[in-house]
């Protein structure tokens, strides 16, 4: 893993295969660390003959944090004022195409995964001249006419954490709430989630930056208008049995971008399987392939 300086910050990321492939850029969701990219994944597009980059997000894992700004008062929306933010997702979209300038990369395909999914379809469109497809999972359009979490997943994202907040008490709660949001029909073996949780407690827990995430997530609002600019090949992939981001949202990123191809998987939650990588890179490589 290294680190770069992009957009005025400074980005871990993480490079699997040659840097002469085709570069695959993954973009992860609402504080995700890069490592929610598996490495099956990864190893499976590198194997499909592409170069493939993974990095934290600002305000997450290994990047900059911008501990200095305060978590916005989502109350403010309550009483109808206005959400003041650090930056927006405009900003962290500006990220991803930093990093492609700092790695000297012309172009990339982007891929991202929920809040993820939402950042690479504004680089799609603001940037045009630096993406070569796009691939969006289990993301939103922002249209506010369609449904909400259900109340269990809403519960699973924005319940307080536990009062003591040491290692073993974060992990057994990000456990639980991950829980709610799996694949049904792909689950997690319970190590694995152990060994996930305690690796990004120990590289960085900071719910405070998740908290700049989720305002950034809120103040952009309905992007419909915008992903009816995108003129890239595009792939929509989404879970079927997400309760966090429901299909609908997904059917409605695909209804909004020109051309673009929905796969919705039977059985699929709000998470990342590693039984599913082969159906997560086939999505991937399709809207790579219809790139040239």
């Amino acid at each position: 893993m290294s680190q770069l300086s992009a957009n005025g910050i400074t980005l871990e990321f993480e490079s699997f295969g040659p840097s002469t492939a085709p570069a695959v850029l993954l973009v992860m969701g609402l504080g995700g660390q890069m490592t929610r990219w598996h490495g099956a994944l990864c190893e499976l597009l590198v194997d499909r003959g592409y170069r493939v980059i993974r990095f934290d997000n600002r305000d997450c894992g290994l990047s900059t944090h911008f501990g200095e700004q305060p978590v916005p008062d989502l109350r403010a929306l309550q009483r109808g004022e206005p959400l003041a933010v650090p930056y927006t997702l405009d900003d962290m979209a500006a990220d991803g195409i930093g990093l492609l300038d700092a790695l000297n990369i012309e172009r990339a395909h982007l891929v991202g995964a929920s809040m993820g999914g939402a950042i690479v379809q504004i680089a799609a469109a603001r940037y045009p001249q630096r993406v070569r497809s796009l691939t969006s999972i289990m993301s939103s359009s922002g249209n506010p006419a369609l449904p909400p979490p259900t109340p269990a997943a809403a519960a699973a994202l924005f319940a307080p954490l536990p009062r003591v907040r040491d290692r073993d008490s974060i992990v057994a709660d990000s456990i639980a709430r991950f829980a709610t949001l799996e694949s049904p029909d792909f689950p997690t073996p319970r190590g694995q989630l152990q060994k996930m949780f305690e690796n990004e407690f120990d590289r960085n827990f900071d719910p405070r930056g998740i908290g700049r995430q989720l305002a950034a997530i809120i103040v952009n609002g309905d992007r419909r208008a915008l992903l009816q600019t995108i003129r890239v090949p595009s792939v929509v992939m989404h879970g079927a049995a997400d309760q966090l981001i429901p299909p609908a949202c997904g059917e409605d990123v695909a209804a909004n971008i020109p051309g673009a191809e929905l796969r919705i998987i039977a059985g699929m939650g709000h998470d990342f399987p590693v039984a599913l990588s082969a159906q997560f890179a086939d999505a991937i490589c399709a809207a790579a392939g219809r790139a040239g």
